[in-house]
């Protein structure tokens, strides 16, 4: 699903004859282009679609809209970790989660501590 995102300007520059910034998405900094809304100044909300600026947003609407986006775990699903989410749908572990390989060995049957105690 592709959403447009409220997001604050963090910095604005000039790259390449067009004028970019970095926006803050609730914590994830993405550049993204301000061709469209080339008033916009360091501070304020833009909505952000496919890298793009659309338009300016007042600070509640922007606030009110990423916590409901968070609610909803549309952040998580525009934002997060793709390869994270591939590995778990493919049943394998994520990032930073012990593969089998690293995981100790299980003792034999019968020779657990639990199986002592039945």
């Amino acid at each position: 699903m592709c959403l447009a995102v409220p997001g604050r300007v963090l910095a604005i520059e000039e790259h390449d004859e067009s004028l970019t910034g970095l926006i803050d998405f609730g914590g994830v900094h993405k550049r993204v282009c301000l061709d469209y809304v080339s008033d916009v100044q360091v501070g304020e909300y833009v909505i952000v679609h496919v890298g793009f600026a659309l338009q300016r947003l007042d600070e509640e609407s922007a606030q009110a809209s990423l916590r409901l986006f968070e609610e909803l775990g549309l952040l998580e699903e525009e934002f997060g970790d793709p390869w994270g989410r591939a590995s778990a749908e493919a049943g394998l572990p994520g990032p930073g989660e012990p593969r089998e390989a690293d995981m100790p060995a299980a003792a034999p049957r019968g020779q657990g501590a639990e199986e002592g105690s039945r």
